[in-house]
């Protein structure tokens, strides 16, 4: 490794010494090579297991920034236990879901803001806990106790775990998948959380909501943080064109005064273009911006260590994953507020 890339990796560790804990059971980015000068690579904490992204587009380039990077955090931190290694852009899946490089025993559990969160490294392409929402699990922590709170498109449902955190007075996890729900559901055991089955909802997002409305629930906050783009039968989901149905699609379900919190981490959709879209669903008056949520310099780098900039201007927001909260007004009588888009 050229010691240029070393003072990279050294200079982003110190600047996330504030983020580790004496018993090594913190989550959050080492390094996000995107920004901070080394787009081939970002590097991942999970308690004592370090994660390697491997982006690089040629086969030259990858394992010289692998093995740079392995050997740099084994001597500036020596207590990892296990080394794994995603390679997002192999053909075969497991190495894109991850390797073990060094270690044989990977981190199951991680403690956030006092919450424990199960983790499956190996789930999926990402790790099953999304590093880049810390800051809105502390937002739900602060905002959310004795709330009636919809988790939809919940994934491993970190969001929905952080709301009964909170004190929520009911949380709903809704995904198509029943296996991410029962990572949820581990996270629920971890914490001493009750686990109510009917709470845990596997099915299609479209024809989910649509019962919901028509059965006339209505929730204090509705979490809508969706997949990049997924299609089924019933419906299709592209955070580049069609995002504005999904919120108008949740809307129903929110009660007068709720919140929604709009989660949108298209790469290629700016903050200006997402602000645009936000701005117009408000002009009804039913919704109105209340606030943004950044995310943590972990994932933009700071001042000290940033050196580019993202694919496109994430401004008002700070980063590509664009949070927004916004206030939700009922018509008056009215038992359904603003119709759903099917």
């Amino acid at each position: 490794m050229t010691d240029s890339r070393e003072n990279l990796l050294a200079g982003a560790l110190a600047a996330r010494a504030p983020l580790f804990d004496s018993r090594h059971e913190m989550a959050f980015r080492l390094f996000n090579g995107f920004t901070e000068g080394w787009p081939a690579l970002s590097v991942d904490l999970y308690a004592k297991t370090l994660v390697l992204h491997n982006y690089a587009e040629t086969a030259e380039e990858g394992p010289a920034a692998v093995a740079a990077a392995t050997q740099f955090y084994l001597t500036h931190l020596p207590w990892i236990s296990a080394v794994l290694l995603k390679s997002h852009h192999a053909s075969d899946p497991k190495m894109r879901n991850g390797v073990l490089l060094a270690g044989d025993s990977l981190a199951r559990k991680v403690r956030e803001h006092g919450v424990w969160y199960a983790v499956d490294l190996q789930l999926n392409r990402d790790a099953s806990l999304y590093l880049d929402t810390r800051n809105l699990r502390a937002w739900i922590l602060r905002n959310l106790g004795g709330l009636r709170v919809l988790n939809t498109f919940a994934y491993t449902g970190s969001l929905g775990v952080a709301a009964q955190a909170a004190g929520a007075s009911r949380v709903v996890h809704l995904d198509l998948n029943r296996g991410f729900l029962n990572q949820a559901k581990t996270s629920y055991t971890l914490n001493g959380f009750p686990i109510h089955k009917t709470d845990f909802q596997s099915g299609d997002f479209w024809p989910q909501v649509t019962r919901m409305i028509r059965a006339g629930e209505l929730f204090d906050c509705v979490l809508l943080d969706p997949p990049f783009f997924a299609a089924t039968s019933k419906g299709v989901v592209d955070m580049e064109k069609n995002y504005a149905r999904l919120i108008n699609k949740v809307r129903p379900l929110i009660a007068d005064g709720g919140r929604l919190v709009a989660v949108n981490n298209a790469l290629f959709v700016s903050g200006a273009d997402y602000w645009r879209s936000l701005e117009s669903l408000c002009t009804d008056g039913y919704l109105t911006i209340e606030e943004l949520i950044p995310v943590a310099e972990d994932f933009t780098g700071d001042d000290a260590t940033r050196v580019a900039a993202g694919v496109t201007d994430p401004a008002p927001f700070n980063h590509s994953t664009k949070i927004a909260v916004l206030r939700v007004r009922r018509k008056a009588g009215s038992a359904g507020g603003p119709p759903a888009v099917n």
